[in-house]
């Protein structure tokens, strides 16, 4: 069998697998910071121009955004994909170097709603996106960060899968909505190496892509069957002409939904080890921020190329500054969304810290990446005083992760000012036992009056459901 095969065929027979109480549990956990991240992100750029853009796909059509705006099921896809990646606080798998539950919970809620399904039928889409998906891109691996983003291209087949397990796919058709997919993958680096609003769309198009892929194989528009490991397919266009038997040989025995990464803080996830480390040195011998003269962050060559800007000017840029993010985190403690407002960007002290600290790349964490992610941080202060400290792992990674608790709190805190407080309360129920669920209504409601979503945006046209 082709590995399009492999994968269409375990997608196809997943109506008939078991769960274990385990999965289900961690696709929850999965959802749970995905509508964190979603509301989060939902008024931020570009996601409020986005509904202006697609305004033609809007109060029509049997889908409905989170605020409760009606859409058809791709538009949907699209704005809630870009949305749930705007904020940089959804979900990892790192072995991948991949967010996927912004295009894959995206694709999957959206066709949940034209199709009417169960919250269960809706969870265990989200399994066999994540599943098809990760297990790409971890195929994929490092070769491919160098260029493309990964979220954005991966992402395709974690929407793609996801929809076509609630479109009920046979395997044949659902091995040509992954072939197709491959075709729509896109995504590249370049366009976050600079302030610019493209990568919250990769995700967001990636959502698009998968819906769009599976609906025309449900139609019968068939794909290239060796369109991952043939001499031209992605591979060897997009990788490093990998192997891609040993990451499918475990395929509905071991789920990578159960080894995510759930960010503990506001930015990109390369700089969440120099900010652990940075503060668990502050906290070990009382640093103050004023008496330091060099931070020193020796961490894999990826997290520099990505996260190494020394002087970003706007929000985008700074949550891809280690820089940024560590001197914020020295001075006030954490790196949340105020993390990245106006005053923040303009903070003397903040850049004048910013200042002293200096980058490298570490040989032997760089050997470890992308399985491991890793930075060490020595803090020399004025007096000549040097403390060192290696921070192995990231604060959410599966050997250090957020709790069920932890999750709560960052739904919490990014959606609580949105909806309300009774509003939250009864969607947080509703979110941690969406296995029980008869629909996935709930997902969509107005937001709660004079409330403003975060960064400002009042969102217009909301209607209830």
């Amino acid at each position: 069998m082709y590995v399009s095969e492999t994968l269409g065929h375990f997608g196809a027979s997943f109506h008939s697998r078991p769960v274990t109480a385990e999965v289900m549990h961690h696709a929850k956990r999965a959802v749970v910071d995905w509508y964190a991240a979603l509301i989060a992100g939902y008024g931020m750029n570009p996601t409020p121009l986005l509904e202006k853009a697609m305004a033609e796909d809007l109060d029509r059509g049997p889908a409905r955004l989170v605020l409760g705006r009606r859409a058809t099921v791709k538009a949907a896809a699209l704005i809630h994909g870009t949305a749930s990646h705007a904020a940089e606080v959804d979900d990892i798998f790192k072995h991948a170097i991949y967010h996927p539950g912004a295009p894959t919970i995206s694709a999957a809620l959206a066709v949940a709603q034209q199709q009417q399904a169960s919250g269960e039928q809706f969870l265990r889409a989200v399994i066999v996106g994540y599943e098809v998906s990760t297990r790409i891109g971890q195929i994929l691996g490092r070769a491919h960060y160098q260029y493309w983003h990964n979220t954005g291209t991966v992402g395709t087949f974690g929407a793609a899968a996801a929809a076509a397990y609630l479109l009920r796919l046979d395997s044949a058709q659902f091995t040509h909505a992954l072939c197709t997919s491959a075709t729509f993958a896109a995504g590249l680096q370049q366009a976050f190496q600079m302030d610019s609003m493209s990568k919250p769309l990769h995700s967001g198009r990636a959502a698009e892509a998968g819906v769009a892929a599976a609906a025309m194989a449900q139609q019968g528009v068939t794909g290239s069957l060796d369109v991952f490991e043939g001499k031209m397919g992605m591979g060897v266009a997009m990788g490093n002409a990998p192997d891609w038997g040993p990451v499918l040989a475990d395929l509905g025995e071991v789920f990578n939904i159960c080894a995510m990464t759930f960010k503990n803080h506001t930015c990109c996830g390369h700089t969440f080890a120099p900010i652990d480390g940075a503060l668990a040195l502050q906290q070990a011998h009382g640093i103050h921020a004023e008496d330091i003269a060099e931070i020193r962050v020796s961490t894999y060559a990826p997290a520099l190329a990505v996260a190494g800007n020394a002087t970003p000017t706007t929000a985008a840029e700074a949550r891809f500054s280690i820089p940024y993010v560590v001197a914020t985190a020295l001075l006030f403690g954490s790196v949340r969304l105020a993390a990245f407002d106006d005053a923040r960007l303009a903070d003397s002290t903040l850049r004048a810290l910013m200042a002293r600290v200096v980058l490298e790349v570490d040989p032997v964490l760089d050997r470890q990446f992308p399985g491991q992610r890793a930075a060490a941080v020595a803090i020399t202060l004025h007096d000549g005083t040097q403390h060192r400290f290696l921070q192995p792992t990231r604060k959410g990674d599966p050997d250090m992760p957020l709790s069920d608790d932890d999750l709560q709190s960052k739904l919490v805190e990014f959606a609580g000012p949105v909806l309300g407080a009774e509003a939250l309360e009864r969607i947080s129920r509703q979110l941690w036992t969406l296995d029980t669920a008869p629909d996935v209504a709930f997902f969509c409601r107005r937001a709660a009056p004079r409330q403003k979503t975060m960064g400002g945006y009042a969102p217009q046209g909301i209607h209830t459901q």
